[in-house]
């Protein structure tokens, strides 16, 4: 368990509740439209989490450094900043404050023994950790081989690079796409190339078409994997 850094000595306490509030509105532990004041912020250390109210604050220069009490009375001294992102659920080990928690220049260390601010007694619940989610991925389909009938909608305009020329190639993402005839499939999501052909139809995203074309699995990105190969007989549905 970690010690505590108490203050130096005196500090300064909150006049009111009207004074406590101004202090955490200017720390940004309080938002600005809020009508009363936390009494209980978190504190956590090493995968622990406890629980602390704001008693006062110290002052030195032009910075000020709260002092926070645990359950059992031990003070402890801690950056405003450092304290607001310990409410945050992410704070953790990527804190992008990188906030010592020594007050100032040749103040007490952390690291220095402090035993009656020793906090080792207190009963302190495990931070747990983080899972990370994983994205489950849909089995592929089973795709005909040969050109089949489709319907799908036009759900907008994009590119995608080409490593083989090194261009940006005009595309065309299409939605609700279904297989159709005796062998009916819901696809989902699809892409084919912005053709020549298909530029004459002036196509515009919202358009519904049928056409025939091939299918083949082939990821433009995470999202969306199928292909729709050399459509035919494009029309647009009224």
């Amino acid at each position: 368990m970690f010690t505590t850094i108490p203050p130096r000595g005196d500090y300064y306490k909150f006049e009111d509740d009207q004074d406590y509030s101004l202090k955490l509105k200017n720390w940004g532990l309080m938002s600005a439209s809020a009508k009363s004041a936390k009494k209980d912020f978190l504190y956590k250390r090493e995968n622990s989490v406890y629980t602390v109210a704001i008693s006062g604050y110290e002052v030195s220069g032009d910075h000020e450094t709260a002092v926070v009490s645990f359950e059992n009375d031990a003070l402890h001294c801690v950056h405003p900043a450092y304290l607001k992102e310990m409410q945050s659920p992410s704070f953790g080990r990527d804190s992008v404050l990188n906030i010592s928690e020594t007050v100032s220049a040749g103040e007490q260390s952390a690291s220095e023994p402090v035993q009656e601010g020793d906090i080792s007694q207190l009963k302190a619940r495990k931070e747990p950790k983080a899972k990370k989610e994983k994205k489950q991925q849909k089995p592929a389909l089973d795709l005909p081989a040969d050109k089949v009938s489709f319907e799908a909608a036009i759900k907008e305009f994009s590119t995608k690079y080409n490593h083989f020329n090194e261009t940006e190639e005009e595309i065309i993402i299409l939605e609700q796409v279904r297989i159709i005839g005796d062998s009916p499939l819901e696809v989902g999501e699809a892409w084919c190339g912005y053709s020549k052909t298909l530029k004459k139809l002036e196509l515009e995203p919202g358009n519904s078409l049928t056409f025939d074309a091939k299918i083949v699995d082939r990821k433009l990105n995470k999202d969306i994997r199928y292909k729709i190969n050399n459509p035919s007989k494009i029309k647009i549905k009224e």
